[in-house]
């Protein structure tokens, strides 16, 4: 996936905030790269996938609730990330959470939240869980 951002917000220091986020919260590990002549920084939720954050002059912008789905594997870890960024916000209010109740449906549960920091999409963080 990759998020595009206004010309001149991939500064040092707005990359030290995205990692120090998305490092302490997920465990997300980040790069520089140059991609097709520009410096890019890319964050790696695991070995095979990544996000993609690069300047444009056309920026994305999503003003509402457009997100990606991270899929735990269970509704445990679901809360474990949700506290880790409410622990999170206490330090920095830039720290977007929107909290769901359950959708049940007779063969599944989905347990989910919704958090955003520094990007320009939420990312739903959920559990499916099937009796």
């Amino acid at each position: 996936m990759e998020l595009t951002f206004a010309r001149g917000t991939l500064t040092d220091q707005f990359r030290e905030e995205v990692d120090a986020f998305y490092q302490s919260v997920f465990g997300w590990s980040a790069t520089d790269a140059d991609v097709v002549g520009q410096r890019c920084h890319i964050l790696l939720p695991d070995a095979d996938q990544f996000i993609l954050l690069a300047e444009s002059g056309k920026p994305m912008d999503s003003p509402g609730f457009d997100h990606l789905g991270l899929l735990q594997d269970s509704r445990a870890e679901v809360d474990a990330l949700l506290e880790a960024c409410k622990r999170y916000r206490e330090k920095d209010d830039r720290v977007q959470i929107q909290e769901y109740e359950d959708l049940v449906y007779p063969q599944l549960t989905v347990h989910a939240f919704y958090v955003k920091f520094l990007m320009p999409i939420y990312f739903d963080v959920q559990s499916m869980d099937r009796p």
